[in-house]
């Protein structure tokens, strides 16, 4: 039996958390730190900070807001939102990141998945897959925080990645995101992938 893991998304937009439905409709929810400490009271097993428009503006990751939030975390941390390269991961990794996730890089970039899981361990590669139903059905991959349509399903794309090296899928229903906003799954012990 699989043991059920609670790990809490955050999404984070200039400065503040936010909260939307379908990605779109942002409205403010608070600043990250003290949603930090309350994850951390509440025992969580990890947490995820996506700065949701660094992609979009073409933003590098903010190292030092990274740094004054994982001093306050008590759990693993992922950091994702605007990573293109392997000097980004280190330095957020340097900042008190345990793990990245990337998403768009992904898309224009595959192969950066290998490199970095190469240097910094699968453990630490966290691919995120935005996923929309179009109105044909089908379902369809997104990157620039749901703004582009990546032409992948999440299955053909889920798999490739895992192949790559990712150590982890953070997997968000762009359609059910008030709902649900997003689940990991773990690679690393080679459960099925969809």
């Amino acid at each position: 039996m699989l043991k059920i893991r609670v790990i809490p998304t955050l999404l984070w937009k200039n400065f503040g958390l936010v909260k939307g439905i379908g990605f779109d409709s942002w409205r403010r929810v608070g600043p990250v730190l003290p949603a930090i400490k309350v994850y951390n009271s509440r025992d969580v097993d990890e947490l995820i900070l996506v700065d949701i428009t660094a992609s979009l503006e073409g933003n590098a990751p903010d190292h030092d807001s990274v740094s004054d939030f994982s001093e306050e975390c008590t759990v693993p941390f992922t950091v994702g939102g605007g990573i293109t390269n392997l000097e980004q991961i280190l330095s957020l990794l340097h900042a008190g990141a345990d793990k990245i996730a990337i998403n768009t890089a992904a898309y224009s970039n595959p192969s950066f998945i290998e490199t970095a899981a190469n240097r910094f361990g699968a453990q630490c590669v966290v691919v995120s897959i935005d996923a929309k139903r179009l109105g044909d059905g089908r379902y369809s991959c997104f990157s620039h925080s749901g703004a582009t349509d990546a032409g992948r399903t999440p299955a053909e794309w889920a798999r490739e990645v895992a192949s790559r090296g990712a150590g982890e899928i953070l997997l968000t229903s762009i359609d059910r995101m008030e709902r649900c906003s997003a689940m990991t799954w773990s690679l690393l012990n080679k459960y099925p992938v969809l």
